[in-house]
C-alpha cells in the first residue's frame, strides 16, 4: 500500500505524528505538506494528494487540518474520490466496510494525535466489505462519469 499525505497549517501536528506512524508500519508514503505555521490555502494540499488517488498513482490519502471540513470538502471535488471525515474509531472502520472511502480527513482542532494513530490504524487495516455496498458505491461512480 502507498498513502499520500497532506495538512495545511491547522494539521502540521498530526500530519507529522501519522508520518511516524506509517514508518513504523512500513507503509510507503508520499508527504505533500505543508511545512509551515503560518496560513496557507487547504485546497493547495487537498487537491494533490485526492488527483494521486484518483489516478492511481498512491492507494489512499490522508489529509489534515484544523477541522478537516476544508481538506474533505476540497478533496471531494476530484472524480473518484470518497473522502471520508472521522473523527471516531467507529466512523474509520464504517467508511472503509460501507462507502469503500478512499481518503481520510481529520481536524487537529478536533482530535488529538492518540485517537488520529487510532483511527489511522482502522482505516489502513479495514477492506470493503463489497456486497451490498458495492451497488451504492457503483451508483456515485456511474453519477460521477454522466457529469
Amino acid at each position: 500500500m502507498k498513502v499520500a499525505i497532506a495538512s495545511d497549517h491547522g494539521g502540521l501536528n498530526i500530519r507529522k505524528e501519522l508520518i511516524s506512524l506509517l514508518e513504523e508500519m512500513n507503509i510507503e508514503y508520499v508527504d505533500f505538506g505543508c511545512e509551515c505555521n503560518t496560513s496557507v490555502d487547504y485546497p493547495d494540499y487537498a487537491i494533490p494528494v485526492a488527483e494521486r488517488v484518483a489516478n492511481g498513482e498512491v492507494d489512499r490519502g490522508i489529509l489534515i487540518c484544523g477541522t478537516g471540513i476544508g481538506m474533505s470538502i476540497a478533496a471531494n471535488k476530484v472524480k473518484g474520490i470518497r473522502c471520508a471525515l472521522v473523527h471516531d474509531t467507529f466512523s474509520a472502520k464504517a467508511t472503509r466496510e460501507h462507502n469503500n472511502s478512499n481518503i481520510l480527513a481529520m481536524g487537529e482542532r478536533v482530535i488529538g494525535p492518540g485517537l488520529a494513530r487510532d483511527i489511522v490504524k482502522i482505516w489502513l487495516a479495514t477492506p470493503f466489505e463489497g456486497g451490498r455496498h458495492e451497488n451504492r458505491v457503483n451508483k456515485i461512480k456511474v453519477y460521477e462519469a454522466s457529469n
